[in-house]
């Protein structure tokens, strides 16, 4: 696991994700945001962008955050595992709040471009509400094209993130299936169930 490309909602936590998982596995960390925005939130041109893009993705190995659809394709063809952060879109909501009240009037320092103060606006919001409706069922579609060629990690709650965090430092080269099926020792502790109008004489 060298390139680690990992994605989801505004609010769902890839930021501080990614500096967790670039620290746990001693790679290098790459914030999007931080390259991609110049200063007072000025957009770079589309070719800047690709070509930005294209540098980041040529380096060895990375932890690489961010969304920008645009260039998610070529990211994914990159990269050796994706993590799809898919948290409820109450909680990214509450997290991208207490950021802007966090660092309202500063810039944070995933940005850095000069004059980016932290902002929040009416159409983020209603990006975040929406996004399990409009972005994500594109995304799933997406990533399950390129399960087997990539490992998918998609994890669905604080718990899961914390239990991914701790099985890598037990193995970096853990088995990337999560969330992960159930052990035979779980098994084996399950109740025998007949479902006596089924079974044979």
């Amino acid at each position: 696991m060298k390139r680690v490309l990992i994605v989801g909602s505004g609010g769902a936590g890839k930021s501080a994700f990614a500096r967790r998982l670039a620290s746990e596995l001693n790679l290098p960390l790459i914030h999007l945001d931080a390259h991609y925005w110049l200063p007072n939130w000025t957009e770079p041109t589309k070719n800047a962008w690709s070509t930005t893009v294209a540098r980041l993705l040529s380096e060895d190995a990375w932890v690489m955050d961010g969304n920008y659809g645009g260039t998610l394709e070529r990211r994914i063809a990159a990269c050796d595992t994706v993590v799809f952060l898919d948290m409820p879109r109450l909680l990214c909501l509450w997290r991208v709040l207490r950021r802007w009240w966090q660092y309202r009037g500063h810039v944070r320092p995933d940005i850095g471009a000069e004059g980016c103060k932290e902002r929040l606006d009416l159409s983020f919001v209603w990006w975040i509400l929406t996004y399990p409706d409009t972005r994500r069922p594109a995304l799933m579609q997406q990533l399950d094209a390129t399960r087997g060629a990539k490992r998918v990690v998609v994890l669905s709650s604080k718990r899961e993130v914390e239990d991914f965090l701790s099985s890598l430092s037990e193995s970096p080269e853990v088995d990337l299936v999560y969330p992960r099926p159930p052990s035979a020792s779980m098994l084996a502790n399950l109740p025998d169930i007949v479902d006596t109008a089924s079974s044979g004489p």
